[in-house]
């Protein structure tokens, strides 16, 4: 802007120098002309009152280098002039001034030269006795003129360009700086030309609008990465170009990135072929979708386009962690086959105990064997059956009455129930500890604490014990439930409190149960808010704590 304003005035102060010699030039002349025309009339007046007295003879001893002073005869003959030889001089018959002077009495006129260097005034008039005087000077034209000036006339232009430079670049500094001044800001607060009023009103209004604008697309933005960084999935969006434009925690986790990556190729980041051609089919404007495992969980990736106007403008990749569900799909096909194999076993063998004796291929001595069979596998079966239901109802997360649990006075229940089954198997059962109280439900407590011994008692060996020990650990109550045992091997440990889920398949028979006891124990304390702590070795027993 500086430099246009500058160039401007610069501009402008040199067409007016420029006009103003012009004009200065033009009036001058013209003044000097009509001063010339003035004189000549003048002394052509005093020279031809003296003619009129004395005659030509006046010009005998008449010197002037200034004027030159013509006599013409009425005929137009050159009678004298004083600056060449009158006979040599053609007819003067025809000249402008001459003519008017002889019609008129006085007569004007001015020739340019062959040249046209020079310009020729002429005044005449008419004498007493019929002739012409005439006088006339030359001078210059105004073309001459200018051209013999111009030396004078460019250093004027010269000496006046650099006046126009320094004064042009000064006053274009003084125009320009307020404006450079200018806290846009704070426009309102201004106080500078007031042309620039309006807009700087107007531009207050806008920028109290930008920023308003600024602040809601701010605070969005904020919400928007709250929302993205505390979800579960892992979220990437990318542009045209297949670069990161942003990635949430949970996406950096999967993609095991520890670096900010903002920016980058995502092709660095995920290197997989599936990921390659999902991204590209994305930027085709299709829909892509795959499952996959990573780092030991299972992993659906979901890539869509984004579009707008029909263009597509990147890429948004959602990653969502389906390893609960996979797994709970594999707990449901495992448990469905595993409750029709229990469930077929003991039917099997009723069945088939009830065949012999309807067809009469049982012997009488061995009746009672296959009717105490029958028996013990129903109640195996309807064992099940309730185990089956009680992990439904804890499964369905509904709401029993909860009341205040006496722990020690369950405890001594669940002995008093199982001491026959302990010393069918020379076990002994005790209980150790204070009496601690804690808010639930007891029925489930109560399974808690006879799963428990129920399966120390069955896993046990010939004359080992199993110890019921109630207390306090860092405030917090707990139970445990000790067994000098089989104990069990570490790779089965993290498996031990899934449904139906045996370490020793072949010993199941032998041992009874259902298989969901553990599980059972599990949801139990889950309901409860607990936390089960197994602790077990192969052949020296295991001892199970649960903290509430």
């Amino acid at each position: 802007m500086t430099k246009k304003i500058f160039h401007s005035i610069f501009i402008v102060a040199l067409v007016i120098l420029l006009a103003s010699i012009g004009i200065a030039t033009s009036f001058l002349y013209e003044y000097y002309n009509d001063s010339q025309q003035k004189q000549l009339k003048a002394e052509l007046s005093l020279v031809a009152d003296t003619v009129n007295k004395v005659g030509i003879e006046y010009f005998e001893n008449f010197d002037s280098t200034v004027f030159r002073f013509t006599v013409v005869y009425t005929d137009g003959t050159v009678l004298y002039d004083t600056q060449a030889n009158a006979s040599e001089m053609e007819n003067h018959a025809d000249r402008e001034e001459i003519v008017e002077a002889f019609q008129n009495g006085t007569g004007s006129s001015a020739r340019n030269s062959s040249t046209f260097s020079k310009k020729t005034f002429y005044e005449a008039v008419r004498l007493e006795n019929g002739d012409v005087l005439r006088i006339s000077i030359s001078q210059l034209t105004i073309g001459a003129l200018i051209l013999g000036m111009l030396p004078a006339i460019c250093a004027i232009i010269l000496i006046s360009a650099v006046v126009a430079i320094v004064l042009s670049h000064a006053m274009a500094k003084k125009v320009t700086e307020p404006l450079m001044q200018l806290d846009l800001e704070n426009p309102s607060e201004n106080s500078t030309y007031e042309e620039l009023t309006p807009i700087l009103t107007k531009v207050h209004k806008q920028h109290k609008e930008i920023k308003s604008q600024m602040e809601t697309l701010r605070r969005k933005s904020d919400e928007f990465e709250q929302i993205v960084s505390s979800m579960n999935e892992g979220l990437v969006l990318i542009d045209e170009h297949g670069m990161v434009l942003s990635m949430n925690t949970a996406a950096k986790n999967i993609f095991a990135v520890k670096n900010d990556v903002k920016g980058s190729d995502f092709l660095l980041v995920d290197r997989t072929v599936k990921m390659s051609k999902a991204i590209w089919n994305a930027l085709d404007g299709n829909h892509s979708e795959y499952i996959e495992e990573r780092s030991g969980s299972e992993y659906q990736f979901t890539i869509n386009p984004i579009e707008s106007d029909g263009k597509v403008l990147g890429v948004v990749i959602l990653v969502f962690d389906i390893s609960d569900r996979a797994f709970a799909e594999r707990n449901r096909q495992e448990f469905t086959a595993n409750v029709t194999h229990e469930l077929k076993t003991p039917l099997q063998s009723i069945i088939g105990s009830a065949e012999l004796l309807e067809n009469g291929l049982v012997k009488p001595e061995d009746t009672s064997r296959f009717v105490s069979n029958i028996r013990k596998e129903a109640t195996r079966l309807v064992s099940l059956i309730n185990d089956i239901i009680r992990l439904s109802q804890l499964d369905d997360n509904n709401e029993p009455a909860t009341e205040t649990v006496e722990l020690t006075e369950v405890a001594k229940e669940v002995i008093e129930v199982l001491t026959i089954s302990a010393a069918k198997r020379n076990v002994t059962l005790s209980l150790e500890g204070e009496p601690q109280t804690i808010f639930g439900v007891r029925r489930y407590i109560y399974e808690i604490i006879y799963n428990l011994c129920d399966n120390a008692i069955r896993y046990n060996v010939d004359g080992g014990t199993v110890t019921i020990v109630i207390g306090k650990e860092n405030s917090r109550v707990i139970v445990s439930v000790k067994d000098t045992g089989i104990g069990i091997a570490p790779e089965h440990q993290s498996r031990i409190f899934e449904r139906f889920y045996r370490v020793d398949k072949s010993h199941s028979k032998e041992t009874g149960g259902t298989g969901l006891g553990l599980s059972i124990v599990k949801h139990a304390v889950q309901y409860h808010g607990g936390k089960l702590v197994l602790d077990s070795e192969v052949g020296k027993g295991t001892t199970v704590k649960i903290v509430f």
